[in-house]
């Protein structure tokens, strides 16, 4: 039986917290940054923690995460 590999994307992209809980980078911070007023810019800054819908199907790519 081959080893179960974690989703590297995934790995990517999420971080666990100290309490086990998975944070999340947001979208839209890439480009046209014109069209965005100086709030909605800063608010983007900051992660976020990924939705309760969510959690499981990520926590199943990063299960090999520390």
């Amino acid at each position: 039986m081959p080893k179960m590999k974690s989703h590297r994307g995934a790995m990517k992209r999420f971080k666990k917290t100290g309490t086990g809980k998975v944070k999340r980078n947001r979208s839209h911070t890439s480009h046209l940054f014109a069209n965005k007023s100086t709030k909605q810019k800063r608010h983007l800054r900051k992660g976020k923690l990924v939705s309760a819908g969510d959690l499981k199907r990520i926590k199943s790519l990063i299960y090999n995460m520390k």
